[in-house]
């Protein structure tokens, strides 16, 4: 029988980590981004995972990576946090080569993955103490981390003993421990309930003030709520790089007018850079214009040309999952 001691293995594990740390900090990139990908490109089985794949993120910002199912997201974060390589291409966090200083970047991010693996027969405070060894994190740190994931009222439970929401709390806390500047987050609100939603996305929303937040969905309603860019991903490559309100403009607008009787669809596509006409109901049309260009005013001139009465006259704002469908169906 064989019998491990804890903790020689902590220490010859804490010791490893550091020296690598010490030996990636003098051959350290200069940069001011947190994350930068350039031309990255994986493949399994001859078929690429990820093409070509080039973006970066700044800090502080909170990014959303979306994409369908089996579009690369998963596979992009391995990459980012060092887990696995790249075919080509090159990846830089906090200033580290993913490739050259893997465990450099390792110890400088703090990475919640999909299936957020935890041990349920440990206790939440000898959990995070026991991965606080490993980054040679202080007593003062897991309180610190513990209050603000708000894990006091559980802390004393096994962690099999909690709910969906209050695991993620767990891998969040277990993420901040080393008080990284990046945070990898692979889809960090799956199967939790609405008010479990609201806890987690105020406390992503709050860490992102200051730190760099990199986070993966296919939630439009998250990426709404908490980011201030969004990267959609489709069979491996980048379809579409914005901020939100960018992003909802940059393709097209819908403008809604009522008449005070009806109008043959025909008609209204004599006016400029218009794609198509709905009608929805009664006397309300919807006109969806290829163009970024306030169009209400040509609507007006258009009817006052044309003798058409207007009851109501407004810019309907395209959804997010529109896009996000459009981007991603082709």
């Amino acid at each position: 029988m064989f019998f491990f001691d804890k903790s020689k293995i902590i220490k010859d594990l804490t010791v490893k980590i550091t020296l690598c740390y010490i030996i990636a900090i003098f051959e350290k990139n200069d940069t001011q981004m947190s994350i930068e990908v350039k031309a990255v490109t994986k493949t399994y089985n001859n078929k690429n995972a990820l093409n070509n794949i080039s973006f970066k993120v700044n800090n502080p910002e909170i990014v959303g990576f979306l994409g369908p199912n089996g579009a690369g997201k998963s596979t992009m974060m391995k990459i980012i946090t060092s887990y696995i390589t790249a075919n080509s291409g090159e990846v830089i966090v906090n200033g580290y080569n993913t490739k050259t200083h893997p465990k450099a970047v390792q110890s400088s991010v703090g990475y919640l993955p999909e299936n957020n693996p935890l041990y349920p027969d440990m206790y939440v405070k000898e959990y995070l103490s026991f991965n606080a060894n490993l980054h040679q994190v202080n007593k003062e740190q897991i309180d610190r981390v513990i209050e603000q994931t708000g894990l006091t009222p559980e802390a004393h439970k096994k962690i099999g003993q909690l709910s969906k929401g209050y695991k993620q709390r767990v891998g969040l806390a277990n993420a901040l421990l080393h008080d990284p500047e990046v945070l990898i987050l692979d889809e960090p609100t799956t199967g939790l309930d609405p008010n479990q939603l609201i806890d987690i996305r105020h406390l992503i929303k709050t860490i992102g003030k200051k730190k760099t937040v990199f986070l993966s969905t296919h939630i439009m309603q998250e990426v709404e709520a908490m980011c201030d860019r969004v990267i959609i991903i489709n069979k491996g490559e980048i379809v579409a790089n914005k901020t939100l309100a960018n992003l909802r403009d940059s393709k097209k607008q819908i403008v809604v007018v009522e008449f005070d009787y009806r109008v043959e669809d025909a008609f209204l596509y004599k006016l400029p850079q218009v794609e198509q006409v709905t009608n929805p109901n009664g006397f309300i049309y919807e006109i969806t214009f290829k163009t970024t260009v306030d169009m209400r005013a040509h609507v007006f001139d258009f009817a006052h040309d044309n003798e058409l009465k207007i009851l109501q006259l407004n810019q309907k704002n395209t959804s997010l999952e529109n896009l996000f469908t459009e981007l991603t169906s082709l």
